[in-house]
């Protein structure tokens, strides 16, 4: 009895499955699952943009202005994200964006941009004076400045900065200076088995006496001031009347070599010591 109750389950089993129910409605459901899936694929790829990727134009060398037109033409946006000064970049122009040129984007995408500045960053011009030629390079680099042409003289500081100029002229400490300018270095060549004359420098001022030592490729070494000498314009309207080692016709120094000084506003004291410094070279 219990084998006809299970054998017409069965029977019932097979003809509801035959009548095919099931398998429509887990066709139709099937169905419904791929449609499904595929409309959503298809509003992910129109909402990503799929395959609609753009090419990021260069636009270096060109203006804000120039910049916000061309990636408005390619339904890009630009913002400023930095600003520098390169002088060998025309002033106000992108010098670098990100993503780089060519890299492909989508539509709207955002392109950030490093501008040439118009008006170029100063600072203050570091004394480089008696530090070595390595100690000046790592300074100027410190200072976003660059290091320009290297001339010798004979000095006794082999490779210690003599001067530092710009254009051939002079820069002195603490002058404003724009950043990136290159500064020429005077280094010292050690001194020459060259001599020279020593020169005359009593009577002279102390900027006097510096170009007449430097003519004779010397340079002026302790400068001592008299008691007459008060404040710097004093020492400006000063004249020497003493100087180490003094002039005379055996009298040489090696290039590069150095002479000290004293200065006084004392004209009578001047005058005395150009009396026996004339009487030695005589």
């Amino acid at each position: 009895m219990a084998f006809n109750r299970v054998g017409s389950y069965i029977k019932h089993i097979v003809q509801y499955i035959s009548d095919r129910i099931v398998l429509r409605n887990f066709v139709i459901a099937f169905l419904i699952l791929i449609v499904g899936l595929f409309l959503i694929l298809q509003i992910l790829k129109i909402y990503t943009r799929h395959n609609q990727n753009l090419s990021v134009p260069d636009f270096t060398g060109l203006t804000l202005e120039e910049t916000a037109e061309a990636a408005l033409s390619r339904d890009l946006s630009v913002e400023v994200f930095d600003s520098v000064y390169l002088s060998e970049y025309e002033r106000g122009t992108v010098v670098d964006q990100h993503p780089v040129p060519a890299f492909r984007v989508k539509k709207n995408r955002k392109i950030f941009l490093t501008m040439n500045a118009v008006n170029p960053e100063k600072i203050v011009m570091p004394d480089l004076v008696d530090l070595t030629f390595r100690q000046a390079r790592s300074r100027l680099e410190s200072f976003g400045l660059k290091t320009g042409d290297i001339t010798y003289e004979p000095n006794i500081g082999v490779n210690v900065v003599l001067a530092q100029k710009v254009n051939g002229m002079n820069v002195n400490p603490g002058d404003s200076i724009i950043k990136g300018t290159p500064i020429d270095l005077v280094l010292g060549q050690g001194l020459s088995e060259e001599q020279t004359g020593v020169p005359k420098l009593v009577g002279l001022t102390f900027e006097e006496a510096k170009i007449m030592a430097s003519d004779r490729f010397l340079s002026i070494g302790a400068v001592v001031p008299d008691a007459t000498i008060i404040t710097e314009d004093d020492e400006v309207a000063a004249r020497v009347f003493r100087q180490v080692p003094e002039p005379g016709p055996e009298s040489t120094l090696a290039l590069g070599s150095s002479i000290d000084i004293w200065l006084t506003l004392d004209s009578i004291k001047v005058q005395e010591s150009i009396e026996i410094i004339d009487s030695l070279l005589n």
